[in-house]
């Protein structure tokens, strides 16, 4: 029997069924292959690029264990840890502010949390260069109201770094806890307060629980995202903290160490990777977004 008459002879439901995935598979293949092209062909030249440069082998990945690397690792991880949790406070309280505001105040609230998302974050980074520089306007103001006697180093340094780091991320942990927020049934918390319990009782026995998923699914963007910051910790660190992001463009531009930088490269993406399947385990992505 031909091909055409094997399908032909096919129930009609299932006939059908192929037919539709077939139009489906038409209309995405474009999408397929620009993916295919432009995103894993390239990921795996790097991956080739890390076992291959200068030798073939594992040499490259053996250096991971030197002091070097181990110390642009473990800052990136601080840096990137300490980012998360004060971005997820400050995040935290002003969604929860969002959800309990006016439709007008919240719109206008909106606007100041979607604002910086609009400005280039090299231009954010010189405004925090300004800002928190020896005699800039931070030093200046706490010296006039005599909080200070001498310029506080908050550049230079961690700090620095951390404060534009939060300030970036900031609105990357709000929309995702705001949109776990709104999911949460107020009826819960006043069936709680019915029951007996106070405000905060009816908080931290309801209303945050229930926010956990958010926490967490915040949580993890933002450490992936605060793992490859470059612009704001080359401008904040000044080149004396060094992440990531910032060795990896050392090792390729300046020392022209193409498997050493591929190397790291690809451990970023293997940790990027990592986290962003514990989070889809963890957390359903279609709720954490607002999705139903």
């Amino acid at each position: 029997m031909s091909r055409t008459g094997a399908v032909a002879a096919l129930p009609r439901p299932l006939h059908r069924r192929l037919g539709t995935l077939g139009v489906y598979w038409l209309f995405i293949l474009p999408a397929v292959l620009l993916l295919a092209s432009f995103y894993f062909y390239p990921l795996f030249g790097v991956l080739w690029v890390s076992v291959a440069e200068p030798k073939p082998g594992l040499g490259n990945y053996a250096l991971l264990s030197s002091a070097a690397v181990e110390r642009v690792l473990l800052t990136t991880a601080r840096i990137s840890a300490v980012t998360t949790a004060v971005t997820i406070v400050l995040g935290y309280a002003v969604a929860y502010a969002l959800v309990h505001l006016s439709p007008r105040a919240r719109r206008w609230m909106f606007l100041g949390v979607l604002l910086p998302l609009w400005i280039s974050v090299l231009a954010r980074a010189f405004a925090w260069l300004t800002l928190l520089r020896s005699e800039g306007v931070v030093n200046q103001l706490l010296q006039a109201l005599g909080l200070i006697q001498e310029p506080l180093h908050l550049m230079w340094n961690e700090l620095g770094i951390t404060i534009g780091m939060v300030h970036y991320m900031l609105p990357y942990a709000i929309l995702p806890l705001y949109a776990n927020m709104r999911g949460i049934d107020a009826r819960l918390l006043a069936a709680a307060r019915g029951l007996g319990a106070t405000r905060l009782q009816a908080f931290a026995r309801v209303f945050l629980p229930l926010s956990l998923p958010g926490i967490v699914g915040a949580g993890v963007l933002v450490f992936i995202f605060s793992l490859g910051f470059f612009v704001t910790p080359a401008i904040l660190g000044g080149n004396r903290i060094l992440m990531i992001a910032q060795y990896i463009s050392i090792q390729i531009l300046d020392l022209v160490r193409w498997g050493l930088g591929a190397m790291m490269a690809t451990v970023l993406m293997a940790a990027v990777l990592t986290l962003m399947a514990l989070l889809a385990r963890i957390v359903d992505f279609r709720r954490l977004f607002g999705a139903h």
